[in-house]
């Protein structure tokens, strides 16, 4: 199956997938990232390593037209910064870290973390002009865990994404025709620095929840007028650096930024 791809690492193993099942990739469209918390090297380098057309420029109308004209079957989105404009040419289809029409947005993993959710999701949805609100392909939900974090629930996702892949492909006619509206949603905004930041004030279960939530991310760690990014934190018992609560946080990454 021709194929066009959109994203960057954060769901790169639909990419994995896909090839998996020997689609082939008519152009890899990514994008800029920092490389620190989100990274694309692995999309650029499954693309370099296999020859496919590459770029960081942003999807347009124009690349649309010239996949249609090269055969393209199917569009795939997994973790793309940017709105992508919409053609009837081909399928196009996103996947998204959530049980839609749970968590409707670019980063709502850790809102689900921050407020104890019971379940968790992926969905593979028609794109549509608005965000993640095309008609459900395929949806699967999984509990999380009492101490779930960041890094854990991508995990869950990624368990579950090569059965939805190899559905997609295989039978992409019969997961066409059973599309679902979504109905109702809420849109949720991306979390600012005020959702990921800690202070000493706060209890240590609270601060818990924020670290897991963005586990692997920058968390800042606001002492009066210091801040302090943390990456990788973690709630510790006892005395020590960054004290919250009764304990303290420790962190692969520290960084002090003012």
């Amino acid at each position: 199956m021709k194929i066009a791809y959109l994203g960057i690492d954060l769901l790169e193993p639909v990419l994995d997938a896909l090839l998996g099942e020997g689609c082939r990739v008519l152009k890899l469209f990514t994008c800029p990232v920092d490389n620190v918390t989100e990274t694309n090297t692995a999309v650029l380098e499954a693309a370099r390593g296999r020859g496919i057309p590459h770029t960081l420029e942003r999807v347009a109308p124009a690349d649309l037209d010239w996949l249609a004209s090269q055969g393209c079957e199917l569009l795939v989105c997994a973790g793309y910064y940017y709105r992508a404009p919409v053609t009837d040419a081909f399928p196009m289809v996103n996947f998204h870290p959530t049980p839609l029409p749970v968590g409707r947005g670019s980063w709502p993993m850790p809102r689900l973390i921050l407020e104890g959710a019971e379940f968790g999701g992926v969905t593979a949805h028609k794109m549509a002009a608005d965000f993640d609100t095309g008609d459900i392909l395929l949806r699967e939900r999984f509990p999380l865990d009492r101490r779930e974090d960041h890094r854990t629930y991508m995990e869950k996702v990624y368990e579950r994404i090569p059965a939805m892949v190899h559905a997609l492909v295989n039978q992409l006619p019969q997961v066409l025709a059973g599309a679902q509206p979504q109905g109702a949603g809420e849109y949720w905004p991306v979390p600012t620095e005020r959702d990921w930041t800690v202070t000493p004030d706060m209890d240590a279960a609270q601060a818990d929840r924020v670290l897991r939530a963005f586990y692997g991310y920058e968390c800042v760690y606001r002492d009066g007028p210091e801040k302090t990014e943390l990456i990788g934190g973690r709630m510790v018992p006892g005395p020590g650096p960054f004290p919250v609560g009764d304990g303290h946080i420790e962190a692969d990454r520290i960084r002090r930024l003012s």
